[in-house]
């Protein structure tokens, strides 16, 4: 009885620690992430509205990318150039027009869809109307377009071919990140095969040492 009743509750805390790995395990969508870049900081800010309803201004740069996430605080950043006058340093301004400087990345192999291969990033300058919104400026520079029946944003120059904000295995290997936003190390994040963390393997091994502890003493005491 004394070995049961030190075993139960040792055998209770190794599958909570199971359970909890189990629940840890988030599902993340891939979908293209809208950005506005910011000229004082000179850094990437998620956007607050659709490029359907943005009304960028002329010297603007905004940046779109495609990834896998959990939500925005877990969303790539563009990489690449992004500054106004190196993207339309060939697009003078015109009366009547504004110029939209637009950061594309299609993303990493990690990122893509079965089968398909993300195209390289790259940068353009859209020249529309003063009253054009972001996805104006995107049809002006990155045709085809393809959006959903909720008007979600699905491909930009045609990529990719199919699906649209469609949920990902949580297991997947981690996206590349821009420069200065890389993800955590392997050592905190298993190692980027879809294993076990460290530290859950650490649990587990602390959780078994208690259960061979408790089996010891039980005996011990019948002893």
């Amino acid at each position: 009885m004394t070995c049961r009743r030190l075993v139960l509750p040792v055998l209770c805390l190794l599958l909570a620690v199971l359970g909890t790995a189990g629940q840890a395990q988030a599902v993340g969508y891939r979908y293209w992430s809208f950005w506005d870049r910011d000229a004082t900081s000179n850094t990437w800010v998620y956007a607050t509205q659709g490029p359907s309803t943005a009304r960028p201004s002329d010297g603007d740069v905004q940046g779109f990318r495609f990834s896998v996430s959990e939500d925005s605080k877990d969303s790539a950043k563009p990489r690449g150039a992004s500054d106004f006058a190196t993207i339309c340093a060939k697009t003078p301004a015109r009366e009547g027009s504004k110029r939209v400087g637009l950061v594309l990345d299609f993303g990493t192999t990690a990122d893509a869809p079965s089968g398909s291969t993300p195209p390289r990033p790259r940068t353009a300058c859209a020249r529309v109307d003063d009253d054009a919104t972001t996805a104006d400026a995107l049809a002006a520079v990155a045709k085809p377009l393809r959006y959903d029946t909720n008007a979600l944003l699905c491909a930009i120059a045609g990529y990719p071919t199919t699906g649209c904000g469609e949920p990902v295995a949580a297991d997947r290997p981690k996206a590349s990140k821009s420069p200065g936003e890389e993800a955590e190390s392997n050592s905190a994040d298993g190692d980027g095969k879809g294993g076990p963390s460290v530290g859950l393997l650490a649990g587990i091994a602390a959780v078994a040492a208690l259960g061979a502890a408790a089996v010891w003493q039980a005996r011990r005491r019948r002893d």
